[in-house]
């Protein structure tokens, strides 16, 4: 059975500090089995600016299995799936520990956003330009960040009539734009998913 009360306390954890590390969890679920992580692209790389959805679902086990992360934003990245989302990090599978909180698991995925690990890839294609062409990948990563992971500088009224004219109803757009943080393309998502 998940650990509950060690879920809320992790919470309430990254939501002490937010300010300082720019890492929010928040709730999907009533039963804090399915949660939404966000964090920062890190400064000096090509995701500086970016602001990444990862999808987060308790297992059973939790904490003494890994929680399961993937990407929701798409990322350019050789570690992180540019199709699926998938991450290759260890301590998401067997060099997990239960010390590790959800805090330290979105650290170490935002770590590895600023140290690639081009040797073992998650995305061969990503992992290949990134070892013979690196300012291309630069480039691609940028641009990537640019699109998915940088929320629009439009306001919110501009965002609601831009997705209503493309045929929702006001009320669930306002819904899914609170939903992801104001996020233009991931309310977009959202709404076309269902």
């Amino acid at each position: 059975m998940i650990d509950f009360s060690r879920v809320q306390k992790e919470l309430q954890e990254c939501s002490r500090d937010i300010e300082s590390s720019g890492i929010r969890v928040t709730p999907k679920s009533e039963n804090l089995s399915r949660l939404t992580g966000t964090i920062p692209g890190p400064m000096g790389t090509p995701y500086e600016g970016g602001t990444f959805q990862i999808d987060i679902s308790l297992p059973d086990g939790y904490p003494f299995e890994p929680p399961k992360m993937q990407f929701t934003t798409k990322v350019w990245h050789p570690n992180i799936s540019s199709q699926s989302g998938a991450i290759c990090l260890d301590i998401l599978k067997d060099q997990w520990s239960p010390a590790l909180t959800l805090k330290t698991a979105l650290l170490s995925i935002q770590a590895l956003l600023s140290a690639p690990q081009p040797d073992d890839p998650q995305d061969a294609v990503v992992a290949q330009q990134y070892l013979k062409d690196y300012q291309t990948f630069v480039a691609t990563a940028r641009y990537w960040t640019e699109n998915f992971a940088k929320t629009s500088s439009l306001g919110v009224e501009e965002k609601v009539q831009k997705l209503v004219e493309m045929g929702f109803l006001e009320a669930i757009v306002r819904s899914a734009l609170d939903a992801v943080g104001g996020d233009e393309n991931l309310a977009l998502e959202k709404l076309l998913s269902g």
